[in-house]
C-alpha cells in the first residue's frame, strides 16, 4: 500500500474472516520524527529509621531514530458487517463459516451437502464519509407546460441537462445521408474557432476530406495538428459519422455515400486484435505489446487521488489551447498534437501500438493484405452491412494473415516460446484460426482487449462528445 499513493491503507477486525468489512485510511504527507524513549528506575533502599519511604530515580532517555513522511489517518466510518450466520425457525443464529470456508481438502459429500442460502452483498458503501445531499427544488414550470410522454429513449433523462447535438450520426441502413452539417455545429465553431490556428487547421481538414472523403478520428490526428477539443468541434462540421456497417466509427465528408461507391471499399474498417493464448504458442504475459488494463491490477473503489481531466474553458477555445501563443513550449504548433503514424497504419515487422485497432482497409501497408482486399475489384455487386465492398469472409482472411506476421515477430523476438512449433515441408507454419462464426467467442476470451478510456486506437467512443 505504501508503494502505491493512490490506495488506502485497510483495517481489518476480523483478519480471518474473509466476509470482514475494511476501514480505510487516508494517506498524508508529514514531517515529524520518530523518537526511541527509554525510561530508567533506580531504585534506592529505605531509611528503616525514619520509616519514610524514598520515591525511585527515574531517568529518560531520547534518541531520534529517523524522520517520518507519511502517516495514515482512520477518518471515516465504519461499514456495516456482514456474518456468515443463518437465523433458525426459532430465531436462533447459527454460524456458516464451517461450511462455507475451505479450510482443508475436502471429499465430495462437502460439496453435495444441504446448505442454507447465503448470499452475501455484492457491494458495500462506496463512501465512508458523511455527504450531504443537496436537493434540487421543484422547478417550476410556466402556464401550459406538460411534461414530456416517458418513454424508452427518455426515460432517465428528464432531469439531466441535455448535451448539444453537434454532429449526424448515420446507420448503414439510412436511406439519405447528409449533405452539410447541423446549425448548431456551425455556429459553435464559428464562435469559438477565430484565430490564425484553427483556420489553418479547418483548411488542412478539408484537404485532408478532398484526398480521402472517409477518415477515422486518430487517422485525423496522425495528420494534423490539432487539439482533442478543437477536433472535437471541427469533425461535425465538415463530416458525419457512421454508427454502423463496414464503415463503422469513421468520419465521412458531408455528401458521400461510401454505400454507392465501390471504391469505397478501401475505406472500410477492419476491426483487429491480437490473438494470444497457449493455443497460438504464447500467452497474454509473453506478449510485447501489453494490455491498457486487467482484471489483475483492477483497483477497487479504495483507491483515491483520481486523475481529473482538466477542464477546457470557452477562453481557452478562443485563444487556440495555446498552440499560438504558448511560452515554453517544448513542441512546435505544427507538430504538438500529432500522433504517431502507427496509431491508423499497419506495416509488416511491426508491432501494433496496442492490442486492440481499427485500420482502414487502405493502411495496410502490406502487398499481400491488399491483394486480398482487391480480389474482387470490378465485380463488386452488392454492399452489405457485413462485409461492405468487399467478398464474405474478408475480415477474417485479413485477421489470419495479420496474424501470422505478428507471430512471426514475436517469434523472431522470443523463439524460446515457439521451441516447440513445428513447421511443414514448404517452411510456412500451418496456424489454426478462427473463422467466423467463432469471433465472438474470441472476444470472449480476451476480455482484456475491450475498449478502455486510455487507448489512443480503440473503439472511438465519441458519440458521447455530441449526443
Amino acid at each position: 500500500i505504501y508503494a502505491d499513493p493512490t490506495k488506502r491503507l485497510e483495517l481489518y477486525f476480523r483478519p480471518k474472516d474473509p466476509y470482514c468489512h475494511p476501514v480505510c485510511a487516508n494517506r498524508f504527507p508529514t514531517s515529524t520524527m520518530l523518537l526511541k524513549v527509554k525510561r530508567r528506575t533506580k531504585k534506592k533502599k529505605q531509611q528503616l529509621d525514619s520509616g519514610e519511604e524514598i520515591q525511585p530515580e527515574v531517568q529518560f532517555e531520547m534518541e531520534i531514530v529517523g524522520t517520518v513522511t507519511t502517516v495514515y489517518k482512520f477518518q471515516g466510518m465504519s461499514d456495516f458487517q456482514y456474518l456468515a450466520m443463518h437465523s433458525g425457525p426459532d430465531g436462533k443464529q447459527t454460524s456458516m463459516y464451517d461450511k462455507v470456508l475451505m479450510l482443508k481438502p475436502e471429499k465430495e459429500e462437502f460439496f453435495n451437502g444441504e446448505l442454507p442460502l447465503y448470499i452475501p452483498p455484492p457491494i458495500f458503501s462506496r463512501l465512508d464519509t458523511p455527504v450531504d445531499y443537496f436537493y434540487r427544488p421543484d422547478i417550476q414550470h410556466r402556464e401550459g407546460y406538460n411534461n414530456p410522454q416517458v418513454s424508452g429513449e427518455n426515460l432517465i433523462g428528464l432531469s439531466r441537462a441535455r448535451r448539444s447535438h453537434n454532429a449526424i450520426f448515420v446507420n448503414f441502413d439510412d436511406e439519405e445521408i447528409p449533405t452539410k452539417p447541423l446549425d448548431a455545429a456551425v455556429q459553435t465553431w464559428k464562435k469559438l474557432c477565430t484565430n490564425s490556428v484553427d483556420k489553418k487547421v479547418e483548411e488542412e481538414l478539408r484537404k485532408l476530406f478532398e484526398v480521402r472523403p472517409v477518415w477515422s478520428r486518430n487517422a485525423v490526428k496522425a495528420n494534423i495538428s490539432v487539439h482533442p477539443d478543437k477536433l472535437k468541434l471541427l469533425l461535425p462540421y465538415l463530416a458525419y459519422y457512421m454508427l454502423t456497417g463496414p464503415w463503422r466509427s469513421l468520419w465521412v465528408r458531408f455528401g458521400y455515400d461510401p454505400r454507392k461507391h465501390p471504391e469505397a471499399k478501401i475505406y472500410q474498417v477492419l476491426d483487429f486484435r491480437i490473438r494470444c493464448g497457449m493455443k497460438y504458442g504464447y500467452a497474454s504475459n509473453d506478449m510485447p505489446v501489453k494490455a491498457k488494463r486487467s482484471t489483475y491490477n483492477y483497483s477497487l473503489p479504495i483507491t483515491v487521488k483520481k486523475p481529473v481531466s482538466h477542464t477546457v474553458s470557452v477562453h481557452d477555445l478562443k485563444q487556440g489551447l495555446g498552440t499560438s501563443g504558448a511560452s515554453g513550449a517544448k513542441k512546435s504548433a505544427s507538430s504538438m498534437y500529432k500522433l504517431k503514424e502507427s496509431v491508423y497504419i499497419f506495416q509488416e515487422g511491426a508491432l501494433p501500438p496496442y492490442r486492440q485497432m481499427f485500420y482502414q482497409l487502405c493502411d495496410l501497408n502490406v502487398e499481400s493484405l491488399q491483394k486480398i482486399i482487391h480480389r474482387n475489384d470490378g465485380t463488386e455487386s452488392e454492399c452489405t452491412e457485413r462485409d461492405g465492398w468487399c467478398l464474405p469472409k474478408t475480415s477474417d482472411d485479413l485477421r489470419d494473415s495479420m496474424s501470422l506476421m505478428i507471430k512471426q515477430i514475436i517469434r523472431s523476438a522470443r523463439p524460446a516460446l515457439f521451441s516447440s512449433t513445428t513447421s511443414s515441408e514448404d517452411g510456412k507454419e500451418q496456424l489454426t484460426y478462427e473463422s467466423g462464426e467463432d469471433e465472438d467467442d474470441e472476444e470472449e476470451e480476451e476480455e482484456d482487449f475491450k475498449p478502455s478510456d486510455g487507448s489512443e486506437n480503440e473503439m472511438e467512443t465519441e458519440i458521447l462528445d455530441y449526443v
